[in-house]
């Protein structure tokens, strides 16, 4: 295994990319702040962008470690009723859903979809993300790309950073011939380090 510290490895020693979705590929603050900030303005809601941001990230993992088999639009729509008493206001379950599906109005980051297509020319894409596969797919619709593989949440039954989309990239990886050492992940920096091949950091968030 190799650890990358930084932005110095050979692209040309992989054959395979991993990619976090969203706060690497799909603009989620902007997403979320699309969403949260009309019901904060209905509501008198006075919290700023960052505060609202800084609210659900801290809703957001404690959801997902407490119940890691929920879809993500169940988990969006828990955050939002954790999030809303904090400013006083009683969460409302139409509001709640509809934040929980408001995933496929996140937009993708501009330069997304172009340089997606230009990686695809040299390498195996690979998403794995921290949504269900539905939400997933409207998100990939923004991107313009088909994947030659996807893990989601849905499909391992937890969420980052619990190990189980690598675990599962890799098996699947391994089933197309597709060694560990030809695996480049591009991800958050976290104190983890790489379980296969080598990490790229990025500012990614999901």
């Amino acid at each position: 295994m190799t650890w990358v510290a930084g932005l110095d490895v050979r692209l040309s020693d992989f054959s395979t990319l991993t990619l976090d979705c969203y706060g690497t590929l799909i603009d989620w603050e902007s997403g979320i702040l699309a969403a949260l900030r009309p019901w904060a303005d209905r509501n008198g809601v006075s919290a700023g962008d960052g505060e609202l941001l800084a609210a659900f990230a801290g809703a957001e993992p404690r959801e997902q470690e407490r119940d890691p088999g929920a879809a993500y639009p169940v988990i969006l729509a828990r955050v939002f009723c954790d999030i809303a008493p904090r400013w006083g206001v009683e969460p409302d379950r139409g509001e709640a859903e509809r934040f929980g599906a408001s995933i496929g109005d996140w937009p993708a980051f501009d330069d997304s979809a172009a340089a997606l297509s230009e990686l695809q020319n040299g390498y195996r894409l690979v998403v794995r993300s921290n949504v269900d596969r539905a939400s997933f797919r409207l998100s990939n619709d923004r991107l313009g790309v088909e994947f030659d593989l996807v893990v989601t949440a849905q499909d391992v039954g937890s969420y980052k950073p619990a190990p189980g989309h690598f675990e599962r990239a890799i098996e699947l990886l391994a089933e197309r011939g597709v060694a560990r050492s030809e695996v480049l992940h591009t991800a958050q920096l976290t104190k983890r380090r790489a379980i296969t091949g080598a990490y790229l950091p990025t500012m990614a968030a999901q």
